[in-house]
């Protein structure tokens, strides 16, 4: 299945799509960058923008396996979408995620239904391309979920010039506990950085219809993260 976009970002590389979600109204408006997770652009990740949209943000999910193989949609819901899911994990190239990260960010910046003012959220994968694009990017704030490997490039920390925001289960399968540990000791005193952590959490514990969803936590995350960007991209 293959997700529908409507915008197009250039880039030297060649160009990809975006799932876009506006609200209602002329504009224009401050904007969030939604970053994928394993499963491509998907019913989860294009409902999280139309959530973002709700709240009247301009709200784009770029396509970033599109250097592997465009438009990819998939669930975790069959054995088949996660063995493909973890394919792709497994060959995708972080940097040049980053680098189409930046590209979405200046693209979103002059869309004529944007204000300037851009923010980026991600899950899992993209949880910490959320961290590397609060680090590598002009990004105005930064949300990652249950980012994984963030704890192996900590040292990008010292440059974060913008408010940072990261959700961490405690019991999350793909982040131990000594993983869990660095992080909240290489960035739990940073001056730009909001840790938040969820006792008797697994991964994945805001994705909707998952096997670990949790509904309290997950709304407490997403209010947690609403009012994050209301402050950081409103205010």
């Amino acid at each position: 299945m293959t997700a529908p976009f409507s915008m197009t970002i250039d880039t030297p590389d060649g160009s990809f799509g975006a799932y876009v979600a506006a609200p209602a109204g002329a504009g224009p408006f401050p904007a969030i960058v939604v970053i994928q997770e394993i499963y491509g652009v998907n019913v989860v990740m294009r409902g999280v923008a139309d959530h973002f949209a709700s709240l009247g943000y301009l709200a784009v999910c770029p396509d970033l396996f599109w250097r592997i193989e465009p438009g990819i949609d998939l669930t975790d819901q069959t054995d088949a979408g996660n063995k493909r899911a973890f394919e792709l994990f497994g060959i995708f190239d972080v940097d040049k995620g980053v680098d189409d990260i930046a590209a979405t960010l200046k693209a979103v910046r002059v869309d004529p239904r944007s204000n300037g003012k851009v923010g980026a959220v991600g899950y899992c994968l993209g949880g910490l391309l959320a961290y590397l694009t609060a680090t590598r990017t002009d990004a105005d704030a930064a949300v990652g979920y249950y980012g994984v490997s963030i704890d192996g490039r900590l040292e990008e920390a010292e440059k974060l010039a913008a408010p940072l925001m990261l959700h961490i289960a405690e019991e999350d399968e793909f982040v131990n506990k000594d993983a869990q540990a660095r992080m909240i000791a290489g960035l739990g005193n940073h001056p730009h950085v909001t840790l938040h952590t969820y006792p008797g959490r697994s991964h994945a514990f805001a994705r909707v219809g998952g096997a670990h969803y949790d509904a309290a936590d997950a709304a407490t995350a997403n209010g947690r993260t609403d009012a994050f960007f209301e402050k950081a991209l409103k205010a």
